[in-house]
């Protein structure tokens, strides 16, 4: 099996876990949006809380040739971590959100 094919089902396993997870306030529910094909995966909330309509990315990764880029990451503790923890390496994790432009995993665990 090729490295994006086994990096899809790393990345979707890690999503769904968080998908299961039930949402802790009003009516809003976790999604997971997965385009295989062109290598982007999304978490989704959608729903209400009270009177306030709740729609918005949580976690958005694309698969751009050999990298794994965390576009968007709004997990609390970080999806890098579970990313590696499900087999992808360090160096192929690139934080494009990082405050100080993209920046790979691995040089934020050895600074």
């Amino acid at each position: 099996m090729d490295t994006r094919a086994t990096d899809g089902q790393v990345i979707e396993r890690v999503l769904s876990e968080y998908a299961a997870i039930p949402y802790a306030h009003g009516d809003v529910q976790t999604q997971t949006v997965f385009d295989r094909e062109r290598g982007h995966f999304l978490l989704m909330i959608v729903g209400r809380e009270g009177r306030k309509r709740v729609h918005g990315c949580l976690v958005h990764i694309d698969l751009v040739g050999d990298d794994v880029v965390i576009q968007r990451d709004g997990i609390e503790h970080g999806i890098a971590p579970e990313l590696v923890r499900g087999g992808i390496a360090p160096e192929r994790i690139v934080l494009a959100f990082h405050v100080y432009g993209a920046k790979r995993y691995s040089e934020l665990l050895a600074a």
